[in-house]
């Protein structure tokens, strides 16, 4: 994995989280698929991290 690969995971999880808890604050629709979608995104960059040399 290269690091600019893992960087777009952890950029793209924390956005989508931010906008999830941005939606579930407005009670917009939608905001349950973005924080399941934001934090599965960071749960794979830890995983991935984790077996990173």
């Amino acid at each position: 994995m290269t690091k600019t690969f893992l960087k777009r995971i952890k950029y793209l999880g924390l956005c989508f989280g931010i906008l999830g808890c941005l939606f579930k604050i407005m009670s917009w629709a939608g905001a349950p698929t973005l924080l399941i979608l934001g934090l599965t995104l960071l749960a794979l960059y830890f995983l991935l991290k984790v077996f990173e040399k």
